[in-house]
C-alpha cells in the first residue's frame, strides 16, 4: 500500500534540521521518520526550493511525437482543415483519433481554432498599389487629411451577416492572408446604401448605373462637403468601381471642380467609411428590423447618431493604418 504523505509541518522540520547541519540518520532518529522519506524531502527541497506538492504531469499522451509533428504540419499547411478531417488523417496513420487528444496536441504548438476573418482577395498588382499609396501618403499633414470627404457603398442584410468559418491559427495572426476568407465586393433581403462623411446616407434602389451615381453626386456631394464644413477645396475619396470611373461621373466631378483622391483598387482597409458601415450594421441589427422599409429607416436614424469624435479619431490615427500596410508590404492588415 502507498504510504501516507508526511505533514507539511514535519517536512518543514526535516528541512530546518538539514539546514542546521544534521545528517539524514540523526534527522530520521530524532523525528522517528524512515531515512528514505527524509532523503526524498531534502532532495526535493534542494531541487525545487520547496517541500510542497508540485503539479503532476498527468497521464502520458497516447499521441507519438511523430504524430504530433505531422498534425501541426498539416494544420500549418492548411489552416482551414477541420477537426473531423484531422481525425481521419490520424486514423490513416495509426495514431489516436480522439478529438480532445488532437486538439490538445495542436494547442501545445500555439495553434487555436478561431473564426476566419473575411478579407478582400488581393493580387500582387493590388498589393503593390496598396503599398505605393501608403508610402506616398504616410507623411500627409493632418490638415490635408481633415479635408478628405470619404465615401463608399455597402449592402446591409435584413437578418445579419453570412455564416462563419473556423480555422487554426496562432494568436496575433488573424489578418495573415492564409487565415482569412477572400471576398469580392457586393456578393435578397438587403438594401444598398451610399454614404459620404457621416451626414448623407442614400438608399440605392435597383442596380446602380453610372447615371444613377452621377445623380447621387449631383444631389448630395457638394452639400455633404458644406455640412462637414470642408470648404470648396475639399478632396473627394471614392473607390475604383466602374460606375465611379465612368465618363459621365468623371465629367461631373471635373465640371464641379472636385479634387478626387487617387485610390488603389481593393483597399477597403484604407477607407474610413468601412468603420462607419461596421458600426452602423452592429447597431441596426440590434434593433431587429422586420422588413426592408424598417431596415432603411433604422439605417438613416442610426447614421445620424454616429459619433463625430469617433470620426475625428479615425482621421487622426490614419498614419497607423498606412504603417500597417507598409509593414505587411501591401497585404491585408488588421484594419
Amino acid at each position: 500500500m502507498k504510504s501516507k504523505e508526511l505533514s507539511v509541518d514535519l517536512q518543514d522540520r526535516i528541512v530546518l534540521r538539514h539546514k542546521s547541519g544534521e545528517g539524514y540518520r540523526k534527522i530520521s532518529a530524532a523525528l522517528k521518520v524512515p531515512m528514505s522519506p527524509v532523503a526524498s524531502i531534502i532532495h526535493k527541497w534542494k531541487k525545487f526550493e520547496t517541500t510542497r506538492t508540485l503539479p503532476r504531469a498527468g497521464r502520458p499522451s497516447k499521441l507519438s511525437n511523430w504524430g504530433r509533428r505531422d498534425l501541426v504540419r498539416e494544420v500549418t499547411k492548411n489552416p482551414m482543415v477541420t477537426l473531423s478531417e484531422l481525425q481521419r488523417y490520424s486514423v490513416e496513420r495509426g495514431e489516436p483519433s480522439r478529438r480532445t487528444t488532437i486538439s490538445a496536441a495542436i494547442h501545445q504548438s500555439g495553434l487555436y481554432g478561431r473564426v476566419a476573418r473575411r478579407k478582400i482577395l488581393l493580387s500582387k498588382r493590388h498589393m503593390a498599389a496598396h503599398l505605393e499609396f501608403a508610402k506616398r501618403h504616410l507623411k500627409d499633414s493632418q490638415t490635408m487629411r481633415n479635408k478628405i470627404l470619404w465615401s463608399d457603398e455597402t449592402k446591409i442584410e435584413l437578418f445579419g451577416a453570412n455564416a462563419r468559418r473556423h480555422i487554426w491559427r496562432k494568436p496575433g495572426t488573424a489578418h495573415h492572408q492564409g487565415n482569412t476568407i477572400p471576398t469580392v465586393k457586393h456578393g435578397d433581403g438587403s438594401i444598398m446604401l451610399w454614404g459620404a462623411g457621416t451626414v448623407r446616407l442614400v438608399r440605392i434602389k435597383g442596380k446602380m448605373t453610372a447615371a444613377m451615381y452621377r445623380n447621387i453626386l449631383d444631389e448630395n456631394l457638394l452639400q455633404s462637403a458644406l455640412d462637414h464644413r470642408l470648404g470648396r477645396r475639399f478632396i473627394f475619396q471614392q473607390d475604383n468601381d466602374p460606375k465611379h470611373t465612368a465618363k459621365i461621373s468623371k465629367e461631373w466631378l471635373q465640371d464641379n471642380s472636385v479634387n478626387v483622391l487617387e485610390w488603389p483598387s481593393q483597399s477597403p482597409d484604407l477607407n474610413l467609411t468601412e468603420y462607419h458601415w461596421r458600426d452602423l450594421k452592429m447597431v441596426v441589427h440590434r434593433r431587429f428590423p422586420s422588413n426592408l422599409m424598417e431596415l432603411e429607416r433604422c439605417c438613416k436614424e442610426e447614421w445620424a447618431k454616429l459619433a463625430k469624435d469617433r470620426c475625428a479619431k479615425l482621421v487622426e490615427s490614419y498614419s497607423k493604418r498606412l504603417e500597417a500596410v507598409i509593414a505587411t508590404k501591401g497585404a491585408s492588415t488588421k484594419y
